[in-house]
């Protein structure tokens, strides 16, 4: 009986189900994703929960009762309570969050640590207002879910094949250049790094994955500026200085930086070759000393309100670093297949070098309708490089009367990109459409004069001398669709490229043409359980074009006996990603695949006819590699936090050998970064964090690179109502950094060890002036996406 009345009543128990809805913003208006929404019986015992999706919006089904308390809680912002009749609520709700700021003598102080955030596309990493702003960009970068840097290479990872940019808008700079540009940014600039590990439709297509730096925009009415200066002792010392000022009013926004770092820069190596062949091992101790004299930064950004629907923007960044210079001594001691020292050479190299940077773009964006947008990008950057040369060698081989060789060398290289984009998004509460187009060109030049000592004078070869002359035209056209209807999210593009360029070699004689058009599709899922656990599934093909530094032919020659090579019929790399994510309470877990076909990189060969060691950049046959992340931040206490990152991958290279050999390098390698914060007083305004990094071996193309580590101290405190702020930072505590790198197969047997003095004190001061306060502050309008390089 009682089966036929539940039956019967089966209809009113299942109308009697209530949902509730809503939307979740915050002050600015600006909808927030990933938000936890939780209700609670009278009993205060929690009945659902679910997060918000990229709109904004919740829906909780199938509500039991209907007094309720509703409970919003995110890490930005303070804990929302409301408590709802669930039978009168028929509107969709409205929530506005709002950051907890107290205003101290004009200063923002707001307590929060980084925030990790999932999105259907990337990982964010917020630090804005965070316990690590304190740091330089480059620093912040080392701390990044997902991101490693070995030997000052930044990887996504374990791919070193990625694009940077800095508010969606390329670096123009690779390497040590790239890193003193991003160590001269102050972190309390940076609002958040974006990692991208399958970019959307509307990113260019080059590059395995995206590192995108977002900087904080100015919300502060009125004038105010930092004072910033750093010092850092390694074993010699290096300083920097700057200053940066913003202002603000109306519709007008000015910010404008500039930072002067000097200082000597101090690297040890030793290499060794084994020739098999006659027995004979060449070992060359190399410890390097240059000094920069000046390295400058100066970024100017300018944003106009034209009207409520039109936002203009202009953006200059530059980096000049006119003279870094030294002079290298280099013994070198040859054995024989006795173990004792035959012959011997010692190479002195006197160099110098330049570079300029310089990019400027243009935005506007126009507002249609409530909800669509156009906007329209011009972007124009230059790259101008010279590096010169006088190597004097001095040799004394067996058997040989004592003999010196001297030859110079002189390399200029000059690089001109442009490009113009138009993008249009169309957006509503469940469905997104964006369409773009965009055109590039990049022109190169490179030109390398080398001229050697015959009878006494020095002679140009036009033989060893060369002039490298390349021209890209790129032309893409893209679209997207994304769909969000509550716990599913959907999104799903294809950009089409074609690509056409030409390199031309002087020495010998040489044209490249080629021109093509490729596809390049990427899919999307993401799906959010009422418990909060959230899966995703995402697909991108890519395409790692060569840079053009390793498209040129020329021998750029270190000493008599080894020099570099690049490869102007370099094959670009086409690149697949599949990857599946989970994430529930900050656990961050990320299972991938990566599939590289004619991967490009830097690859050691030895000659014994010649008694060279070559560093050539080429194509190698395929790699692939499959791996699991993981990221999650514990807070033990208020005070006591603890960040975990770690990385284990199984990664394969396959090249052919000097022999026509195919061979296969492979390796199981873990990298794991740990770190705990400590916030040493009430006002959280001073705090410590100690951390540690691993790398275990790891390989690229013939290179097997032996494990490093490194520990490391923070130490951040505040001062005079938080407007002077000092740090204290210990880097390589124990001198774990140094690798070595080997090369070992058929008959080649050589290694170099690297170690780039990593240990280091540094000492930073940050003083601010002007307001300080954000009242009355209103968001600027984010910049969109820009070009590739």
């Amino acid at each position: 009986m009682y089966k036929l009345l539940i039956f019967l009543c089966f209809p009113i128990l299942m109308f009697s189900q209530k949902k509730i809805e809503g939307t979740v913003m915050n002050a600015q208006k600006e909808k927030l994703s990933l938000v936890s929404v939780e209700i609670y019986d009278s009993q205060n015992k929690l009945i659902k929960t679910v997060t918000t999706d990229e709109n904004g919006n919740f829906i909780l089904e199938n509500v039991p009762e209907n007094s309720v308390k509703l409970v919003v809680s995110d890490l930005e912002y303070p804990r929302f309570e409301k408590s709802l009749d669930v039978e009168k609520q028929n509107e969709p709700l409205l929530i506005i969050l709002k950051k907890e700021v107290q205003d101290i003598q004009e200063v923002v102080m707001t307590k929060q640590k980084p925030l990790v955030k999932r999105k259907i596309d990337r990982l964010e990493f917020n630090v804005e207002n965070s316990n690590i702003t304190s740091l330089n960009v480059w620093e912040i970068l080392k701390k990044t879910p997902g991101v490693t840097v070995n030997n000052d290479v930044l990887a996504i990872k374990g791919s070193t094949g990625i694009l940077v940019t800095i508010n969606d808008k390329k670096v123009m700079l690779t390497g040590d250049e790239l890193k003193d540009f991003l160590e001269n940014i102050q972190g309390d600039e940076l609002k958040s790094v974006e990692v991208i590990t399958n970019p959307p439709a509307k990113y260019e297509a080059s590059g395995s994955a995206v590192l995108n730096i977002v900087m904080k925009k100015n919300k502060i009415e009125g004038y105010r500026g930092v004072l910033s200066s750093k010092y850092t002792q390694t074993q010699y010392a290096k300083g920097s200085a700057g200053i940066s000022q913003y202002y603000k009013k109306n519709g007008l926004s000015v910010m404008g930086s500039y930072n002067l770092g000097t200082g000597t820069y101090y690297r040890e190596g030793t290499d060794y070759v084994h020739y098999v062949e006659d027995q004979t091992r060449w070992i060359s101790t190399m410890n390097r000393k240059d000094r920069a004299r000046s390295q400058n930064s100066l970024n100017v950004n300018i944003e106009y309100e034209l009207d409520s629907l039109t936002n203009l923007s202009l953006n200059y960044s530059g980096y000049f670093s006119p003279k870094t210079y030294g002079l290298y001594n280099v013994p070198t001691l040859i054995y024989n297949n006795q173990d004792l020292v035959e012959s011997n050479y010692t190479t002195m190299n006197d160099h110098h070098s330049r570079s300029t940077n310089n990019t400027l773009s243009f935005q506007a964006d126009r507002k249609l309708n409530k909800k669509s947008q156009l906007t329209w990008t011009n972007y124009f950057a230059g790259n101008n490089s010279q590096k010169y040369q006088n190597v004097l060698t001095y040799l004394n081989f067996a058997n040989q009367s004592p003999g010196v060789n001297n030859f110079l060398t002189n390399n200029k290289n000059d690089i001109q990109l442009y490009s113009t984009q138009l993008d249009y998004q169309w957006k509503n509460d469940k469905w997104e459409v964006e369409s773009g187009s965009k055109y590039s060109f990049v022109k190169t030049s490179s030109q390398l004069d080398f001229s050697d000592n015959e009878n006494g004078q020095l002679q140009f070869r036009p033989d060893k001398s060369n002039i490298f002359d390349y021209k890209e035209h790129n032309f893409a056209l893209y679209s997207s669709l994304a769909y969000n209807p509550g716990k599913w999210n959907f999104k799903a593009g294809l950009r089409a490229e074609k690509t056409d360029l030409e390199g031309v070699v002087s020495e010998p004689y040489e044209v490249n043409k080629n021109n093509y058009w490729k596809l390049f599709p990427t899919l999307y899922v993401q799906y959010t359980t009422d418990n909060n656990h959230q899966f995703g599934l995402s697909y991108g093909m890519r395409i790692s074009r060569p840079s053009y530094s390793w498209l040129n032919p020329a021998k750029s020659y270190y000493n008599l006996f080894s020099y570099f090579q690049g490869d102007p019929k370099l094959k670009a790399t086409i690149i697949h990603n599949l990857d599946f994510t989970y994430t529930w309470k900050e656990w961050n877990v990320d299972l991938y695949y990566r599939k590289e076909i004619y991967p490009s990189m830097e690859i050691s060969f030895q000659e014994p006819n010649t008694n060279s060691l070559i560093y050539h950049y080429t194509n190698i046959e395929k790699g692939q590699a499959y791996g699991l992340s993981l990221y999650k931040n514990f807070r033990f206490k208020p005070w006591w936090s603890l960040s975990l990152s770690e990385n284990l991958e199984h990664n394969e290279n396959y090249f052919i050998g000097i022999d026509n050999i195919l061979y296969k390098n492979k390796v199981w390698n873990w990298v794991s970064d740990v770190s705990t914060t400590f916030t040493l007083n009430k006002n959280a305004d001073w705090k410590l964090e100690i951390g540690h990094r691993y790398n275990s071996p790891s390989i690229q193309g013939t290179f097997r690179i032996s494990s490093s580590s490194s520990a490391y101290l923070t130490m951040n405190r505040k001062f005079f109502s938080k407007k002077l702020e000092a740090s204290l930072m210990f880097n390589d505590i124990f001198k774990t950094s140094g690798e070595k790198i080997s090369t070992k197969y058929a008959n080649q047997d050589n290694y170099f060890l690297d170690y780039r003095d990593t240990q280091s004190l540094i000492i930073s001061l940050k003083y601010n002036f002007g307001n300080q306060s954000v009242k009355n502050a209103k968001a600027i309008k984010k910049a969109e996406e820009q070009e590739r390089m």
